[in-house]
Protein backbone atom coordinates (compact mmCIF):
# COMPACT_ATOMS: atom_id res chain seq x y z
CA UNK A 1 0.00 0.00 0.00
CA UNK A 2 1.31 3.34 -1.27
CA UNK A 3 1.22 6.41 1.70
CA UNK A 4 2.35 9.63 1.10
CA UNK A 5 5.64 10.36 3.27
CA UNK A 6 5.36 13.29 5.33
CA UNK A 7 8.48 14.61 3.29
CA UNK A 8 6.40 14.99 0.58
CA UNK A 9 3.39 16.39 2.35
CA UNK A 10 5.12 19.14 3.82
CA UNK A 11 7.02 20.08 0.53
CA UNK A 12 3.42 20.19 -1.41
CA UNK A 13 2.68 22.49 1.10
CA UNK A 14 5.05 24.55 1.16
CA UNK A 15 4.84 25.42 -2.38
CA UNK A 16 1.28 25.99 -2.43
CA UNK A 17 1.98 28.11 0.44
CA UNK A 18 4.69 30.16 -1.89
CA UNK A 19 3.81 29.58 -5.07
CA UNK A 20 -0.15 29.37 -5.54
CA UNK A 21 0.53 32.35 -7.49
CA UNK A 22 2.90 30.95 -9.74
CA UNK A 23 2.64 32.32 -13.35
CA UNK A 24 -0.69 34.14 -12.01
CA UNK A 25 -3.07 35.25 -15.65
CA UNK A 26 -6.29 36.04 -16.08
CA UNK A 27 -6.65 32.48 -18.06
CA UNK A 28 -4.97 30.10 -15.58
CA UNK A 29 -5.43 32.15 -12.39
CA UNK A 30 -3.88 29.34 -9.57
CA UNK A 31 -4.00 26.10 -11.98
CA UNK A 32 0.32 26.60 -12.24
CA UNK A 33 0.48 26.87 -8.39
CA UNK A 34 -1.88 24.41 -8.10
CA UNK A 35 0.05 22.01 -10.16
CA UNK A 36 3.54 22.74 -8.37
CA UNK A 37 2.07 22.16 -5.06
CA UNK A 38 1.07 18.79 -6.78
CA UNK A 39 4.17 17.75 -8.25
CA UNK A 40 5.81 16.30 -5.21
CA UNK A 41 2.80 14.01 -4.44
CA UNK A 42 2.68 12.80 -7.85
CA UNK A 43 6.48 11.95 -7.04
CA UNK A 44 6.06 10.42 -3.92
CA UNK A 45 3.27 8.18 -5.76
CA UNK A 46 4.20 7.13 -9.21
CA UNK A 47 7.77 6.03 -10.05
CA UNK A 48 8.12 6.85 -13.86
CA UNK A 49 7.90 10.07 -15.42
CA UNK A 50 5.02 8.59 -17.71
CA UNK A 51 3.28 7.90 -14.89
CA UNK A 52 3.60 11.37 -13.64
CA UNK A 53 3.21 13.17 -16.98
CA UNK A 54 -0.20 11.65 -17.09
CA UNK A 55 -1.11 11.99 -13.50
CA UNK A 56 -0.21 16.20 -13.79
CA UNK A 57 -2.70 15.96 -16.25
CA UNK A 58 -5.74 16.41 -13.61
CA UNK A 59 -4.46 19.05 -12.31
CA UNK A 60 -3.94 21.52 -15.82
CA UNK A 61 -8.03 22.31 -15.49
CA UNK A 62 -8.51 25.60 -14.04
CA UNK A 63 -8.19 26.55 -10.85
CA UNK A 64 -8.97 29.85 -8.54
CA UNK A 65 -10.02 30.39 -4.65
CA UNK A 66 -8.98 31.88 -1.82
CA UNK A 67 -5.55 31.20 -1.38
CA UNK A 68 -5.23 30.69 2.52
CA UNK A 69 -8.41 28.97 3.48
CA UNK A 70 -8.19 27.49 0.03
CA UNK A 71 -5.51 25.14 1.41
CA UNK A 72 -7.19 22.62 2.47
CA UNK A 73 -8.42 21.55 -1.38
CA UNK A 74 -4.84 20.81 -1.72
CA UNK A 75 -4.73 18.61 1.14
CA UNK A 76 -7.98 16.68 -0.27
CA UNK A 77 -6.80 16.25 -3.75
CA UNK A 78 -3.41 14.95 -1.93
CA UNK A 79 -5.49 12.57 0.07
CA UNK A 80 -7.77 11.43 -3.21
CA UNK A 81 -4.22 11.01 -5.18
CA UNK A 82 -3.12 8.75 -2.49
CA UNK A 83 -6.45 6.66 -2.78
CA UNK A 84 -5.85 6.65 -6.40
CA UNK A 85 -2.65 5.61 -6.27
CA UNK A 86 -3.57 2.62 -4.50
CA UNK A 87 -6.45 1.91 -6.70
CA UNK A 88 -9.60 2.86 -5.27
CA UNK A 89 -12.09 4.53 -7.29
CA UNK A 90 -10.89 7.34 -7.79
CA UNK A 91 -9.66 9.19 -11.29
CA UNK A 92 -9.07 12.29 -12.43
CA UNK A 93 -12.50 13.44 -13.27
CA UNK A 94 -13.66 12.99 -9.56
CA UNK A 95 -11.12 14.99 -8.31
CA UNK A 96 -11.94 17.73 -10.73
CA UNK A 97 -15.22 17.55 -9.72
CA UNK A 98 -14.18 18.01 -6.03
CA UNK A 99 -11.73 20.84 -7.22
CA UNK A 100 -14.72 22.97 -9.23
CA UNK A 101 -17.17 22.26 -6.32
CA UNK A 102 -14.92 23.26 -3.91
CA UNK A 103 -13.80 26.79 -5.48
CA UNK A 104 -16.95 28.81 -5.12
CA UNK A 105 -17.77 28.20 -1.71
CA UNK A 106 -14.10 28.22 0.19
CA UNK A 107 -13.93 31.63 -1.73
CA UNK A 108 -17.11 32.81 -0.11
CA UNK A 109 -15.75 31.54 2.98
CA UNK A 110 -11.48 32.59 2.35
CA UNK A 111 -12.65 36.56 1.43
CA UNK A 112 -15.24 37.14 3.84
CA UNK A 113 -12.99 35.82 6.70
CA UNK A 114 -9.72 36.81 5.38
CA UNK A 115 -10.24 39.64 3.53
CA UNK A 116 -13.29 41.11 5.21
CA UNK A 117 -12.12 40.29 8.63
CA UNK A 118 -8.52 39.45 9.58
CA UNK A 119 -7.02 41.48 7.17
CA UNK A 120 -8.89 44.59 8.51
CA UNK A 121 -8.13 43.99 12.12
CA UNK A 122 -5.10 43.23 11.37
CA UNK A 123 -4.06 46.52 9.21
CA UNK A 124 -6.13 48.58 12.19
CA UNK A 125 -3.77 47.22 15.09
CA UNK A 126 -0.81 48.27 12.60
CA UNK A 127 -2.11 51.88 11.61
CA UNK A 128 -2.46 52.60 15.74
CA UNK A 129 0.99 51.05 16.33
CA UNK A 130 2.70 53.24 13.35
CA UNK A 131 1.85 56.47 15.08
CA UNK A 132 4.21 59.13 14.99
CA UNK A 133 6.11 57.40 12.09
CA UNK A 134 7.02 54.20 14.32
CA UNK A 135 8.24 51.06 12.38
CA UNK A 136 6.40 48.69 15.04
CA UNK A 137 3.11 48.45 12.99
CA UNK A 138 4.88 47.37 9.64
CA UNK A 139 6.63 44.86 12.13
CA UNK A 140 3.83 43.59 13.72
CA UNK A 141 1.75 43.55 10.22
CA UNK A 142 4.52 41.20 8.54
CA UNK A 143 5.07 38.95 11.44
CA UNK A 144 1.52 38.33 12.66
CA UNK A 145 0.34 38.00 8.67
CA UNK A 146 2.97 35.51 7.41
CA UNK A 147 3.26 33.00 10.49
CA UNK A 148 -0.58 32.75 11.00
CA UNK A 149 -1.19 32.38 7.84
CA UNK A 150 1.52 29.52 7.68
CA UNK A 151 0.54 27.79 10.74
CA UNK A 152 -3.45 28.18 9.53
CA UNK A 153 -3.15 27.02 6.03
CA UNK A 154 -0.41 24.26 7.33
CA UNK A 155 -3.41 23.52 9.52
CA UNK A 156 -6.05 23.48 7.11
CA UNK A 157 -3.90 21.30 4.15
CA UNK A 158 -3.08 18.38 6.23
CA UNK A 159 -6.54 18.36 8.21
CA UNK A 160 -7.79 18.47 4.13
CA UNK A 161 -5.81 15.94 3.62
CA UNK A 162 -6.81 13.64 6.75
CA UNK A 163 -10.37 14.11 5.90
CA UNK A 164 -9.96 13.74 1.52
CA UNK A 165 -13.11 13.57 0.03
CA UNK A 166 -15.18 13.45 3.19
CA UNK A 167 -14.40 17.35 3.64
CA UNK A 168 -16.62 17.86 1.33
CA UNK A 169 -20.01 17.05 2.65
CA UNK A 170 -18.73 19.88 5.26
CA UNK A 171 -17.76 22.39 3.12
CA UNK A 172 -20.67 22.74 0.75
CA UNK A 173 -22.89 21.51 2.67
CA UNK A 174 -25.70 23.40 4.78
CA UNK A 175 -23.29 23.53 7.50
CA UNK A 176 -20.88 25.82 5.17
CA UNK A 177 -23.69 28.27 4.32
CA UNK A 178 -24.63 28.71 7.85
CA UNK A 179 -20.77 29.41 8.42
CA UNK A 180 -20.37 31.72 5.29
CA UNK A 181 -23.28 33.90 6.22
CA UNK A 182 -22.07 34.22 9.86
CA UNK A 183 -18.51 35.28 8.38
CA UNK A 184 -20.31 37.89 5.93
CA UNK A 185 -21.87 39.07 8.76
CA UNK A 186 -19.18 39.43 11.52
CA UNK A 187 -17.46 41.08 8.28
CA UNK A 188 -19.25 43.34 7.48
CA UNK A 189 -18.94 44.78 11.51
CA UNK A 190 -15.61 44.82 11.35
CA UNK A 191 -15.63 47.18 8.28
CA UNK A 192 -18.02 49.01 9.77
CA UNK A 193 -15.81 49.44 13.01
CA UNK A 194 -12.55 50.54 10.90
CA UNK A 195 -14.19 52.86 9.01
CA UNK A 196 -15.29 54.92 11.99
CA UNK A 197 -12.25 54.55 13.79
CA UNK A 198 -9.74 54.95 10.50
CA UNK A 199 -12.29 57.43 8.24
CA UNK A 200 -12.66 61.17 9.09
CA UNK A 201 -13.82 63.58 6.53
CA UNK A 202 -14.51 67.03 7.64
CA UNK A 203 -15.49 70.41 6.52
CA UNK A 204 -14.56 73.78 7.07
CA UNK A 205 -17.34 75.56 4.97
CA UNK A 206 -18.84 78.47 6.52
CA UNK A 207 -20.98 81.05 6.58
CA UNK A 208 -19.94 84.45 8.27
CA UNK A 209 -21.86 87.34 9.09
CA UNK A 210 -21.03 91.04 7.80
CA UNK A 211 -19.73 91.30 11.36
CA UNK A 212 -17.14 88.47 11.44
CA UNK A 213 -19.42 86.37 13.53
CA UNK A 214 -20.23 82.71 12.16
CA UNK A 215 -23.79 82.36 11.00
CA UNK A 216 -23.26 78.99 9.93
CA UNK A 217 -20.68 76.39 10.83
CA UNK A 218 -21.68 73.19 8.40
CA UNK A 219 -19.54 70.82 9.92
CA UNK A 220 -21.24 71.16 13.25
CA UNK A 221 -24.58 71.29 12.02
CA UNK A 222 -23.55 68.14 10.41
CA UNK A 223 -22.52 66.68 13.65
CA UNK A 224 -25.76 67.49 15.28
CA UNK A 225 -27.75 65.39 12.91
CA UNK A 226 -25.33 63.07 11.90
CA UNK A 227 -22.18 62.79 13.64
CA UNK A 228 -19.45 61.65 11.23
CA UNK A 229 -22.28 61.30 8.13
CA UNK A 230 -19.32 62.90 5.59
CA UNK A 231 -17.22 60.05 6.41
CA UNK A 232 -20.30 57.57 5.67
CA UNK A 233 -21.52 58.82 2.96
CA UNK A 234 -17.87 58.78 1.03
CA UNK A 235 -17.67 54.89 2.47
CA UNK A 236 -21.07 53.83 0.81
CA UNK A 237 -19.70 55.95 -2.58
CA UNK A 238 -16.80 53.76 -2.70
CA UNK A 239 -18.66 50.87 -2.32
CA UNK A 240 -21.26 51.92 -4.83
CA UNK A 241 -18.93 52.79 -7.42
CA UNK A 242 -16.97 49.49 -6.91
CA UNK A 243 -19.98 46.62 -6.08
CA UNK A 244 -22.50 48.67 -8.49
CA UNK A 245 -20.09 50.17 -11.24
CA UNK A 246 -17.76 47.64 -11.15
CA UNK A 247 -14.54 50.62 -10.56
CA UNK A 248 -11.26 49.14 -9.46
CA UNK A 249 -10.10 50.67 -6.19
CA UNK A 250 -7.29 52.27 -8.60
CA UNK A 251 -9.88 54.24 -10.25
CA UNK A 252 -11.61 55.33 -7.03
CA UNK A 253 -8.74 55.74 -5.47
CA UNK A 254 -7.93 58.48 -8.27
CA UNK A 255 -11.27 59.88 -8.12
CA UNK A 256 -10.56 60.74 -4.23
CA UNK A 257 -7.87 62.48 -5.55
CA UNK A 258 -9.52 64.74 -7.46
CA UNK A 259 -12.49 65.19 -4.99
CA UNK A 260 -10.06 65.93 -2.19
CA UNK A 261 -8.06 68.81 -4.55
CA UNK A 262 -11.37 69.96 -6.24
CA UNK A 263 -12.66 70.60 -2.50
CA UNK A 264 -9.10 71.81 -0.94
CA UNK A 265 -9.45 74.52 -4.27
CA UNK A 266 -12.96 75.58 -3.03
CA UNK A 267 -11.97 75.66 0.60
CA UNK A 268 -14.49 72.85 1.40
CA UNK A 269 -11.91 70.25 3.11
CA UNK A 270 -8.78 72.90 4.17
CA UNK A 271 -9.70 74.81 7.02
CA UNK A 272 -7.11 77.39 5.83
CA UNK A 273 -8.24 77.41 2.69
CA UNK A 274 -12.09 77.95 3.67
CA UNK A 275 -14.64 79.30 1.63
CA UNK A 276 -16.78 82.01 3.20
CA UNK A 277 -20.52 83.57 2.02
CA UNK A 278 -20.85 86.75 3.56
CA UNK A 279 -24.46 87.68 4.48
Amino acid sequence: MKKLSKKALNKSFLNWFYGHLTCFSQEHMQTFGYMLAMLPILQDLYETNEEQTEKMQTYTAFFNTEPQVGSVVVGITAGMEEARANGEPVDGETINGIRAGLMGPLAGIGDSLVVGTVIPILLGIALSLSGGGSPLGAIFYILVWNIGMFLIMRLLYFKGYEMGGKAVEFLVGDKANAIREAIVMIGTMVIGGVTASWVSISTAFKMVGSNGETIVDLQSTLDTVYPHILSALFVLLCWWLMSKKKMSPIVVMLLLVVIAFVGVLVGFFDPGLSYCSRI
